[in-house]
């Protein structure tokens, strides 16, 4: 009999990280989990994602902006085009709502 991974879908992982942020350790599990460039990585989608939908700037200003090419960009532009309306104003509000002065 073969061995099997415990976590095997993206569904499980996203309980994981709820169940760890009411347990109070989701830094430390995302911390553990997500290299220095993959944490960086996640705050450059974070903020293209924040950009494209607040739609002030191009592709290419985004791209200068965050020091990201613009197949990243577009990435995350093409993502965003396959979700509804609602759901980009879910997500809009949510990026605004936990926004931190830096």
């Amino acid at each position: 009999m073969s061995q099997q991974p415990e976590y095997t879908d993206w569904q499980q992982i996203v309980d994981l990280v709820k169940h760890s942020v009411e347990q109070k350790q989701h830094d430390m599990l995302l911390t553990m989990l997500m290299t220095p460039d993959e944490r960086e990585a996640l705050v450059s989608r974070v903020n293209i994602v924040r950009e494209l939908l607040k739609g002030e700037l191009s592709q290419r200003q985004i791209s200068q902006m965050l020091g990201v090419g613009i197949a990243t960009i577009t990435r995350g532009s093409n993502e965003l085009k396959l979700k509804s309306d609602e759901d980009k104003a879910r997500l809009n509000q949510l990026l605004e709502g936990t926004k931190k002065g830096g």
